[in-house]
């Protein structure tokens, strides 16, 4: 479907369309695990947007940032990011953004976004907590046009990770409350690969062997990728 909203894309000569179709292929890629293709889809749009005002390009250097952290490059993610940030102050929406949903790119996700590359670089700081229970309470009013429930879900799991980084697996256990309570219809696939995070740095470090850590895994693990198939008949 995406490599058909690129073709129709092209054939619209949108610019904006065309860099917003190399983000799409980068955020499937990047949550399917493949990360080098992530990054390279998300080089392609920036260049593609380059002289664009809106918020797209802003997105795609968000992406690649989250790619780059992903696959351990820190300096291109820091450089990402900060070439992001400086971008925000100059954005004039455009006709994308009028759209809203996937077409613009809020500050709450970029915030978001910007959180989860120090998560997935390790870092666990006091200054990325604070960041990073920012990025939860920007997706806390349901009613807002930036909120998307996984989005909010994504920004949890982050304050679970960065948290734990800092050695508080209470405060980690919390934050992930809400995602385990999900309901099964909404544990979409971005939402288990960020919960398998948290699972997975539970194993390590000191809290490894905790009860509450034990506990927190053994309810991730358990935690269903897809709503259950209706029975036949």
């Amino acid at each position: 479907m995406t490599r058909v909203a690129a073709a129709c894309a092209k054939d619209a000569e949108h610019a904006g369309l065309i860099a917003l179709t190399d983000g799409l292929k980068s955020l499937i890629a990047y949550w399917a695990g493949r990360y080098g293709d992530a990054y390279h889809y998300a080089g392609q749009g920036v260049e593609m947007a380059a002289h664009l005002q809106g918020t797209v390009g802003v997105w795609l250097m968000g992406l690649q940032a989250r790619a780059a952290a992903a696959l351990g490059d820190s300096e291109p993610a820091r450089a990402a990011n900060t070439e992001a940030d400086e971008r925000r102050e100059r954005v004039v929406p455009d006709d994308l953004d009028s759209l809203g949903g996937l077409f613009t790119y809020p500050v709450e996700k970029q915030l978001y976004y910007s959180v989860e590359c120090e998560a997935l670089l390790g870092h666990g700081s006091a200054e990325t907590v604070a960041l990073a229970e920012r990025a939860v309470e920007g997706f806390s009013d349901p009613t807002a046009a930036s909120w998307a429930f996984g989005d909010l879900a994504g920004a949890q799991c982050d304050l679970a990770f960065v948290r734990l980084f800092s050695g508080d697996l209470d405060g980690a256990a919390a934050a992930m409350r809400p995602v385990l309570d999900l309901p099964v219809s909404h544990r979409n696939n971005g939402i288990v690969v960020s919960a398998q995070r948290v699972r997975a740095a539970l194993a390590t470090g000191s809290v490894n062997g905790a009860v509450v850590a034990r506990d927190l895994r053994a309810e991730i693990e358990a935690f269903p990728a897809t709503r259950l198939a209706l029975p036949r008949g």
